[in-house]
């Protein structure tokens, strides 16, 4: 299937590994050009090279926090003015830390908020006018599964993801009318070093044999997904076929999800 991805100008978020990445050359894959966000400026600059040549993609690293409203402004604003216009938004990064929900004072709030909520709300107040200009334009929030279906320990997460969906779907309601979608998705476990991190040993990337059958023995599928399933999913999120999508909650979670919705 064409996409019609081609000429497209995406943002990606932590586009120099795991997910993001993936997501981010699929889309170069698909024809767009993408502007590539992480922290870190050498694994950025890398992954984007490393897409260039094998896409033959345009692609533009942008190296900033979005913890911080400042670079929140600098990637959509930089993005403008590289590229000209933003079509396609993907709101993903990292997670705040685990831990038990009473154990997190003010800061570790703010910073959980900062980081999950206000990046998207800043980063979409950015390029939505680019959008709302052409009358077409697709927002895609990553989050996770604990959002709809919380975990223990992840309360951080819990809490800021789930305003997320809120907000998206709110803002699905005032845009649909103007050709933009906004859609979350909540990926289940994914082969990422985070999950190392979260359900391994802590090492970031490492899972002992033992730790990954319990994992997966959780998981109806009988494996953890790879990113390129989530790509995949974005990808189609962001073509004229889902123009009829918006405010939807999609879990990619090999059937893990416990509930009817």
């Amino acid at each position: 299937m064409d996409l019609s991805l081609k000429g497209k100008i995406a943002v990606v978020g932590g586009a120099s590994q795991g997910i993001g990445y993936a997501i981010a050359h699929l889309l170069a894959s698909e024809g767009a050009s993408v502007a590539m966000v992480a922290r870190k400026t050498e694994p950025l600059n890398e992954a984007c090279q490393r897409i260039t040549e094998e896409t033959g993609a345009k692609t533009f690293a942008i190296a900033a926090d979005i913890r911080k409203a400042g670079d929140c402004e600098n990637i959509t604003r930089s993005a403008l003015e590289h590229f000209g216009q933003i079509d396609l938004l993907i709101n993903n990064d990292g997670a705040p830390p685990l831990g038990e929900i009473q154990s997190f004072d003010d800061l570790a709030w703010h910073r959980a908020v900062e980081q999950n909520l206000m990046s998207v709300v800043r980063l979409t107040r950015g390029a939505l006018p680019s959008m709302q200009k052409n009358g077409w334009g697709r927002i895609v929030n990553i989050t996770a599964l604990s959002a709809i279906q919380p975990i223990a320990r992840f309360g951080l997460s819990v809490a800021t993801w789930a305003g997320v969906i809120g907000y998206s779907k709110t803002l699905s309601l005032e845009i649909a009318s103007q050709g933009i979608t906004i859609n979350t998705i909540c990926p289940g476990r994914i082969a990422t070093r985070r999950i190392g991190t979260v359900f391994g040993s802590g090492t970031p990337g490492q899972i002992d044999p033992e730790q990954l059958a319990q994992m997966t023995n959780q998981i109806p599928m009988g494996r953890i997904g790879e990113p390129n399933e989530i790509a995949g999913l974005v990808a189609f999120l962001c073509s004229p076929w889902a123009g009829y999508i918006s405010g939807s909650v999609q879990h990619v979670d090999g059937g893990r999800h416990a509930s009817l919705i």
